[in-house]
């Protein structure tokens, strides 16, 4: 079981930004086909497409966050303690924790209010709640990633220990 909740915890966001990038494709690319090959297209294929596309951008918030991999000024970075760095790194994973919050409260409210009125997509004419839940279901996963790096961080800043900075994207 641990082996298990290991795996989820190492690579939930890259399963289900694979499953969403792949529905993306296969959608696009059957679209295309059918446009250009038979002369007909449809609206669901457009609907599809975008809707991954929006779970898609939150999910990758989420491993974003993860694996420390947001854009980020760390010039003054070199300077600093390895405890002065992580006084930084938990100042601003805090920081978007209390952003990250506040567009949980608010996307789950409009996804509430989806529900209650019952609000359908225009070519698919499922509920529109499956897919307005893309941003809180991508908060919610944004704030365990960053309660895990605050508590990962604190352990280094008690610690003493260099910080996790995530990977370089230019080294």
């Amino acid at each position: 079981m641990r082996k298990i909740l290991k795996a989820i915890d190492q690579n939930l966001e890259r399963w289900l930004l694979l499953v969403f990038y792949s529905l993306i494709v296969m959608t696009i690319g059957s679209e295309v086909v059918r446009r250009f090959g038979l002369s007909y297209s449809s609206i669901w294929g457009e609907e599809i497409a975008r809707y991954a596309f929006i779970y898609l951008v939150w999910i990758g918030v989420a491993a974003a966050v993860r694996d420390r991999a947001h854009i980020r000024i760390d010039v003054l970075m070199q300077f600093l303690t390895p405890r002065g760095k992580a006084l930084i790194y938990l100042l601003g994973d805090f920081v978007m924790l209390a952003v990250a919050l506040l567009a949980l409260f608010y996307s789950y409210e409009t996804l509430m209010t989806s529900i209650k009125f019952g609000s359908v997509t225009h070519g698919l004419r499922i509920p529109q709640a499956w897919f307005l839940a893309a941003v809180p279901f991508g908060f919610t996963l944004t704030c365990f990633r960053l309660i895990q790096s605050i508590l990962r961080d604190w352990g280094d800043f008690r610690g003493g220990r260099p910080v996790f900075e995530g990977e370089r994207l230019f080294d």
